[in-house]
């Protein structure tokens, strides 16, 4: 391999960098200088004792970017996984950021600000670099071991060491200057070795594909593979939605207790498939990845579907026995009959609630739910068939035949609760965005007035274009919305978010002009967004769910990244509000584009109406044909046991 080295500026940070190949430090300023054997021997121990990867990054500087953005980008770069924490450390200005702060599995963020002031600003404010790192190995590991975190001995360091580096390699790390980006394939190349040390090595669970029993991806073409790690994307998740479904089903009657083994299976399989998708929405950036790795990409893809899928199968025969269809069917059929009555019961005023809203509002509002209503009823004319086939097969003590009916059934008025579910939901926050939308353009209106009060409203040069430009945005976009308001039927939900977005845009000029206005903006912005974006998110998992049977792996890629930014916009409003504001804007946006690519893939599938297996194809409630002839309902489990109740019927 080619490795290019050349004198330089002091080293800077990358955009995001590729981690050292060699281990889990990687120190472009020289900062650890002799001590970088203690630090590895921390980060061994907090492996070894407690199986959580700790990867520490020395730079000078963040490259001008906020400290967690630079790390979160880092951390995705390098396909980190939700267990790894990274710390990354800029020497020049003692900033350090970390990852974990939402998503990690064994830490809450009061435990990880817990390490941060105990055992890593004491060391950083004394420069001592190398105890900054020991100090949060240790603070973790105590931490998991319910312990107090530890106070580190501190050794004093450099006060900016690297000051006068040169760019080269050193110590096992790849440091490249900006400049020379023409590199970009190598560092891809190093990417990818990282990403195969790391799949072979600690930090996948999953292990590599073919250890989970996917076998032949060397010997096979890139695209055939995308295509094969698309379809494993599609079934794992039809299996992660119809196992949520039954085991909602089993806590009904059986209680949280009696399932919590099974619940916790789908929880990890969930985690898997999460991770799944966040790697095919890293094959989707704008970071081209070269073929070697795209390849190792792909391939843990296929293994985190596979493992997901297996943790369900490994409960399906106890989940079976939990539920006894077969044995006890004549309490499941009653239980499904009386939801059948709830759900029909409820179809009229989900009729009603929806020609409101098309006459009240402009038609994309209610889009999102257009063919809700006359899709519950089809789930519900298909359920109708299946109890009745139940009732009879009951009678006539065919208690195998009975169930796999009921099952269909259950589905069915499932699908169609949450069809209806939807139309309710979708008219709450039409309604909510129409009272939000006044306090908005008042709040957007008084920072036009804010904004166009500062220096640059009216001075030229590059700054001063970037404010006119957000001015004059927020200035078209309110005047549009008021006149949709005055014009006739608008769709409040989209006006809130235009607004929104406009004043977001005022908002990111004013935050450096007003001490303090930024976080408390934030905050209120934050609202409005996270309304839109959770209309939108809700929106397009309802249409997925409901529809699974023709919506592929890119609408569901899209909509799994929405829900995991609108997790963390929840989970970071309290302490970092804009951050969580730009969360909350991405799950938006995505949401949208998970709506309009789950619509393309059902206006190509072609559906049959009017009570056909085609609709319960649709809704993902049969799978591989007629119920009955070769078709079966989908069951909690994975891949391999989810179609069991075929018995060629």
């Amino acid at each position: 391999m080619l490795l290019l080295a050349a004198p330089a500026p002091a080293a800077h940070a990358a955009d995001p960098p590729v981690l050292s190949a060699n281990g889990q430090i990687t120190d472009q300023v020289n900062a650890l200088g002799d001590r970088k054997g203690e630090v590895a021997r921390a980060l061994d121990a907090l492996y070894e004792k407690r199986h959580i990867q700790l990867f520490v990054v020395y730079v000078k500087d963040f490259s001008g970017r906020p400290a967690q953005d630079w790390v979160r980008a880092t951390a995705t770069r390098n396909g980190l996984g939700q267990d790894d924490i990274l710390l990354a450390v800029g020497t020049q200005a003692r900033q350090y950021a970390y990852t974990g702060q939402s998503g990690t599995t064994k830490f809450s963020n009061a435990q990880l600000q817990a390490v941060a002031r105990t055992a890593i600003d004491p060391p950083l404010a004394q420069h001592d670099w190398a105890g900054t790192a020991i100090g949060a190995a240790n603070g973790y590991s105590a931490i998991v071991a319910g312990q107090p975190v530890p106070t580190p001995a501190i050794t004093p360091g450099a006060s900016d060491p690297g000051g006068h580096s040169t760019v080269g390699m050193g110590n096992g790390a790849l440091l490249v200057p900006l400049a020379l980006v023409v590199v970009v394939g190598g560092l891809a190349i190093y990417a990818y070795t990282r990403r195969r040390r790391r799949a072979e090595t600690r930090t996948t669970p999953a292990g590599s594909a073919q250890q989970q029993g996917w076998s032949g991806t060397e010997g096979i073409a890139l695209a055939q593979l995308e295509t094969e790690a698309g379809k494993l994307l599609v079934g794992t998740d039809d299996a992660v939605r119809t196992s949520t479904e039954e085991l909602g089903l089993a806590v009904a009657r059986f209680g949280e207790g009696a399932a919590e083994p099974y619940t916790a299976a789908l929880t990890y399989a969930r985690t898997e498939l999460a991770t799944a998708f966040r790697l095919r929405q890293q094959l989707d950036d704008s970071y081209p990845e070269d073929e070697a790795a795209r390849r190792q990409m792909l391939e843990e893809i296929v293994a985190r579907c596979t493992e997901a899928g297996r943790r369900l199968d490994e409960e399906s025969d106890d989940f079976d026995r939990l539920r006894a269809l077969e044995t006890e069917t004549p309490e499941a059929l009653a239980a499904a009959e009386t939801a059948f009555r709830a759900a029909a019961g409820r179809t009229g005023a989900a009729e009603s609630t929806l020609t409101a809203l098309r006459e009240r509002y402009a038609e994309p509002a209610s889009a999102p739910v257009a063919g809700n209503v006359e899709q519950a009823k089809d789930r519900l004319l298909f359920a109708t068939n299946g109890l009745n086939r139940a009732r009879q097969a009951t009678d006539t003590g065919e208690h195998a035949e009975a169930a796999l009916y009921v099952r269909a059934a259950e589905s069915a008025v499932g699908q169609a609760a949450t069809l209806i579910d939807a139309v309710d939901r979708l008219a709450r926050e039409v309604a909510e965005a129409e009272v939000r939308l006044t306090g908005a353009l008042t709040e957007t209106d008084a920072d036009l007035t804010e904004a166009r009060a500062l220096p640059g409203a009216t001075a030229a040069g590059a700054a001063g274009a970037d404010l006119q430009s957000r001015i004059a945005r927020a200035e078209t976009v309110t005047a549009g919305v008021r006149h949709e308001q005055s014009a006739g039927p608008y769709d409040p939900v989209d006006a809130l978010r235009r607004v929104g977005e406009a004043d977001v845009s005022l908002d990111k000029a004013l935050a450096g002009g007003t001490p303090g206005a930024g976080p408390r903006r934030a905050a209120e912005l934050l609202e409005a967004a996270t309304l839109t974006a959770r209309s939108r998110t809700g929106a397009a998992a309802d249409y997925t769910t409901t529809r699974r049977g023709a919506v592929g792996s890119q609408a569901r890629t899209r909509l799994a990244e929405a829900e995991r930014h609108l997790e963390e916009s929840a989970t970071l409003a309290a302490a970092e509000p804009r951050r969580a504001l730009s969360s909350a804007q991405q799950a938006d946006a995505l949401a949208g584009q998970a709506q309009y690519l789950a619509e393309q893939d059902v206006r190509t599938y072609g559906t049959r109406p009017g009570g056909d297996p085609g609709g319960a194809v649709l809704g993902g409630i049969v799978l591989g044909g007629p119920l009955g002839a070769g078709g079966a309902p989908g069951r909690f489990g994975g891949a391999g046991t989810r179609g069991r109740m075929n018995r060629g019927l």
